[in-house]
């Protein structure tokens, strides 16, 4: 980080911007993390796909299943192979406040930009003791931090808490992944103090448009909708920035296909039967030159039928080539 604890909000405020991806973390096939294939990922992101900026060690990236030192290299390895080409939010969340806050410290000692941290969602809290765990939290870092409420998580922070965080000098912005309706509330409720964003690229073009974001933060989408040959959210998005939101619209309903397809094995499955993406997305994204790969248990990779009918699908609409 390069700003003071205090100067936290202006400087979330003038690094967010443009396209951050939510990066998966790569597994050999002895399960341990394999560096080299992040290492590989990160360039994949910067050069080819000219991402703004990556979040890591997050819902994409499994932390439920990295050990703590594990999740400290991670934040090693990309922090120092993003240097000069973007910055770095690096999740740090965890149940426990103590080993929160040491991720937290670690990631800001070895060169992380942000952190974000999502909320304990075990044991059941009030709003009182996520109040005391999340201001625990605030005070021992310096580090600029978001919040992260997702419905991953199955908790949804309350208005008044948000209402409260917000306030504190070194919270810069909050990750709402719920409902568009929650988003706009949140947005509306605190969005003149911190940065509110909605990590859903069906909404990003009304986003930017209608509620003047200028950053999407962050999820898959900027790596499963797009590829080396072709960037049509790249695209809408610098138009959409510089204002140009009729051609903007155009390259954005040319998406469609690809949005749907989204929905059938990402979104939608999550949505329709509690089934956690990150398996479809790594398979998805190894299909199209990122690493893909393995998960680790409790989640299961696809099997061979649908691994096979993913692949024609993204045939179909002009993601793989024949």
């Amino acid at each position: 980080m390069n700003y003071l604890r205090e100067n936290s909000k202006a400087a979330a405020r003038k690094a967010f911007g443009g396209l951050w991806a939510a990066m998966t973390i790569p597994f050999a096939d002895d399960g341990s993390m394999n560096e080299s294939a992040l290492i590989r990922d990160i360039g994949l992101l910067a050069a080819d796909l000219k991402i703004d900026g990556v979040f890591c060690t997050g819902v994409m990236g499994e932390f439920w299943a990295l050990s703590q030192k594990e999740r400290k290299r991670a934040v090693e390895v990309i922090v120092e192979n993003t240097r000069g080409r973007s910055p770095v939010l690096a999740h740090t969340g965890h149940h426990s406040a103590s080993e929160t806050i040491e991720l937290t410290r670690h990631a800001t000692q070895v060169g992380a930009d942000f952190v974000v941290v999502i909320n304990p969602y075990y044991p059941t809290a009030t709003e009182e003791g996520l109040k005391r765990w999340f201001l625990d939290v605030l005070n021992s870092v310096e580090i600029g931090v978001w919040l992260f409420d997702t419905n991953y998580s199955g908790v949804s922070l309350s208005n008044s808490l948000i209402d409260q965080l917000a306030d504190v000098e070194n919270v810069c912005g909050i990750k709402v992944g719920h409902s568009h309706a929650r988003y706009l509330e949140i947005l509306e409720l605190v969005g003149d103090r911190i940065l509110v964003c909605e990590p859903s690229e069906t909404q990003w073009l009304a986003n930017m448009r209608d509620h003047g974001q200028k950053v999407f933060m962050s999820a898959a989408a900027p790596y499963l909708m797009q590829t080396a040959r072709r960037q049509p959210m790249l695209e809408y998005t610098k138009l959409a920035l510089a204002g140009d939101f009729d051609q903007a619209t155009l390259i954005y309903n040319e998406m469609q296909p690809i949005r749907d397809l989204t929905d059938k094995w990402v979104h939608g499955r999550w949505a329709r039967e509690r089934i956690n993406p990150v398996p479809a997305i790594k398979a998805w994204s190894g299909l199209l030159g990122m690493s893909g790969g393995k998960v680790r248990a409790p989640l299961t990779e696809l099997n061979v039928a649908q691994l096979k009918e993913l692949e024609s699908d993204l045939r179909k609409v002009g993601l793989l080539s024949s």
